[in-house]
């Protein structure tokens, strides 16, 4: 595999499906890769199971929504790997993602832990990542966005509305920063299926969201979206800023 990320030094903040991929690709591709989860366990696993394959990473307890944390990884990954070039926000709440209640019923309680994790986490990772990009010359933000956006769905607004608030954080970013030599994007999946995905989701459940693509022959995966991050996070994508790019596909059709 190419290796565009050499020498470079990525946060990504939230492991899982998607993120456990992120970690690996960047590191397979030369980063150097601090992996922050709030189940730091799980963040240390995937970290030791890179470094066995012959990758550098580190993982660590990392809580996305909470600003010490943020600012405590970002120092640590200039300490320990002398700046940072990049940051993958990709953790979630789903506190809204169970039910069906659509926006009069809606428990406000749900709203307002969607709004504190998915909106104001979003914020605090730039809040703190941005100048230590800036430090270094320039780099990449990268945001973990969601089809729930610009769909249109029944239920889960206050998910849908706390994902559609990162479109204007980025472009906040790119605008900004971006003559400070800063990009800013953002990746927006679609269904995107991994074990544990497919240990939660019946098979006609499945089988209705591959229906709802363009592309039939299977659902999307933790690989898709990490190609396109590598992407955005090298050299090559070094004129790519200010967009929200969906990786679904094609269930989002839009301009």
């Amino acid at each position: 595999m190419e290796r565009r990320l050499q020498g470079k030094a990525i946060i990504v903040a939230g492991a899982g499906g998607i993120g456990d991929e992120l970690a690996r690709r960047y590191a397979r591709e030369g980063a150097v890769v601090l992996l922050g989860d709030i189940d730091g366990a799980a963040a240390r696993a995937v970290a030791e199971d890179i470094v066995a394959g012959g990758g550098t990473a580190r993982g660590i307890a990392l809580d996305g929504a909470d600003e010490a944390a943020i600012a405590a990884a970002v120092a640590l990954a200039q300490e320990a790997f002398g700046g940072l070039d990049g940051f993958h926000a990709n953790f979630a709440s789903f506190a809204d993602g169970m039910g069906t209640a659509d926006v009069t019923g809606l428990d406000l309680a749900d709203w307002d832990e969607v709004m504190r994790v998915n909106a104001r986490g979003a914020m605090l990772c730039a809040r703190h990542a941005v100048p230590a990009l800036v430090a270094r010359g320039g780099g990449a933000m990268v945001w973990t966005g969601s089809g729930a956006a610009y769909i249109g769905e029944e239920m889960r607004v206050g998910y849908a509305m706390a994902k559609a608030s990162l479109g204007a954080l980025m472009r906040h970013v790119a605008r900004t920063f971006g003559p400070r030599g800063v990009r800013a994007n953002v990746v927006a999946p679609g269904v995107i299926a991994h074990p544990r995905f497919a240990e939660a989701i019946p098979e006609d459940m499945q089988r209705g969201f591959r229906e709802a693509t363009l592309l039939k022959s299977r659902l999307g995966r933790p690989e898709d979206i990490a190609a396109l991050s590598a992407l955005l996070m090298s050299d090559e994508g070094s004129y790519i800023t200010g967009q929200v790019l969906s990786v679904d596909g094609g269930n989002t059709l839009r301009a």
